[in-house]
């Protein structure tokens, strides 16, 4: 009887060796797992680093060369502004041209080292949001004014849909007001004829939706995607003409998300586009602020 107890002993000794080589080759595969997770870890901590430097670097270069353009594209527009007023005499025909197109030319800059300077605070996360009460008529009113000389001197009818029975919003009226600025610009630009509508209406019932209609050249859909990218330009005769630095939609992007929002684009060639900003109607407060 003694026989079978010892091949049963043995048999169980033999399987249990056997599972102790398997937890200990387990153990191996699962350290040597751990240390190869632990390097790519490493790996990806080191290339981070090195895109938040870049993007650093990035960012402060973009404020300095700002920084420095304003103070020369200040004064040519200053110079400018004095030849155009003929304070030193009248100016010939031509001579008017070309201070128009000196003018021009410059603010073009200025517009552009403005848009620059607003991507490196943003990226550098230096732009802050000043939430307060506000009513939409208020804004409304002083985009109109805004845009009234331009709207004179076109053929581009601009209207402002009166905002009535909406209710008032507490977020950064400036930040929105560039958006929408930015919005009406762009449609002024590429509209030749007929009209630029700007509306607003609940989206739904703690959001609202600000649109900017117009019956322009209207954007083929293959390119609504890359529209609100950095430096994103339309190939269009429009575009060649006007030109712009392809930050402006961009920038609208980024405000929108800073003041907790989106926006979007709905267009097709011929017909206009619309482009919209969804935002709360009240912002959430930071942390330690009371709305």
């Amino acid at each position: 009887m003694s026989e079978p107890l010892e091949l049963d002993a043995q048999a169980s000794a033999a399987l249990i060796a056997q599972l102790r080589a398997e937890a200990q080759a387990l153990r191996d595969e699962l350290d040597e797992t751990n240390q190869g997770v632990l390097a790519l870890y490493g790996e990806l901590d080191g290339q981070a680093e090195e895109l938040r430097q870049a993007s650093d670097l990035k960012s402060r270069f973009l404020s300095y060369m700002s920084h420095e353009f304003r103070t020369p594209l200040g004064s040519i527009l200053s110079i400018t502004g004095l030849l155009a007023d003929e304070l030193d005499g009248p100016l010939a025909p031509e001579q008017q041209k070309q201070v128009s197109f000196i003018t021009n030319a410059a603010q073009e800059l200025s517009d552009m080292v403005d848009d620059l300077l607003d991507l490196a605070k943003i990226e550098a996360g230096r732009i802050t949001i000043s939430p307060a009460w506000f009513d939409m008529f208020d804004l409304f009113a002083a985009l109109r004014g805004m845009f009234r000389p331009i709207v004179n001197a076109s053929a581009v009818d601009l209207i402002f849909e009166e905002p009535a029975g909406l209710p008032r919003l507490y977020t950064d009226d400036k930040k929105l007001a560039q958006i929408l600025r930015n919005f009406i610009s762009n449609s002024l630009k590429f509209t030749l004829a007929g009209e630029v509508r700007v509306s607003a209406s609940l989206e739904s019932p703690s959001q609202i939706r600000f649109a900017v209609t117009d019956t322009g050249i209207g954007i083929p859909a293959e390119l609504h995607g890359t529209l609100f990218e950095d430096f994103a330009q339309i190939d269009s005769p429009v575009q060649k003409r006007l030109r712009g630095t392809g930050l402006g939609l961009s920038l609208c992007k980024r405000f929108a998300e800073l003041l907790g929002g989106t926006v979007g684009v709905q267009s097709s060639p011929g017909v206009g586009s619309t482009f919209f900003v969804i935002i709360p109607l009240a912002i959430a407060p930071e942390p330690g602020h009371d709305a």
